[in-house]
């Protein structure tokens, strides 16, 4: 049975979909950490802390709801990829803006460069539950 069976039968679109909206959770915690710990130094740092939580409801919604699954789900999760690229780059002109630029100094002890992109992967596994077939959807290989 296993993960290639839920696939297979539709039933993974849910369990990824609560995976996302557990995923956000945790990592909206984190970077609000960070963020605070670094003063919200940039407004732009509240952007995560208030986009990330949106896919905790639209996870939620989307385990047991098919609409919010293929609408919500993937609108939000969108929202949450492009502010992981936007942080990603912030992150990155972070680290050049301190004294000396590109150094390993400041790429270890400045902005956590591939943090951002790591939340982006919370909005990936929103927007691949998304395209997942739900376990009431008819297999496409089968219907003929």
């Amino acid at each position: 049975m296993g993960l290639l069976h839920d696939v297979r039968t539709g039933r993974f679109e849910r369990t990824l979909s609560a995976l996302t909206a557990a995923g956000a959770a945790i990592t909206a915690g984190e970077i609000y950490m960070e963020h605070d710990a670094a003063s919200f130094g940039n407004k732009m740092m509240w952007w995560p802390v208030v986009v990330i939580p949106t896919a905790i409801p639209a996870g939620i919604a989307a385990v047991s709801s098919r609409r919010a699954a293929k609408t919500v789900l993937p609108f939000v999760s969108a929202a949450i990829v492009a502010n992981g690229v936007q942080g990603t780059y912030l992150h990155l002109r972070g680290v050049k803006q301190r004294p000396g630029g590109w150094t390993r100094y400041n790429l270890e002890g400045g902005p956590p460069v591939f943090a951002p992109l790591l939340a982006s992967l919370v909005g990936g596994m929103g927007l691949l539950a998304a395209v997942l077939r739900r376990e009431d959807e008819p297999n496409p290989s089968q219907v003929r």
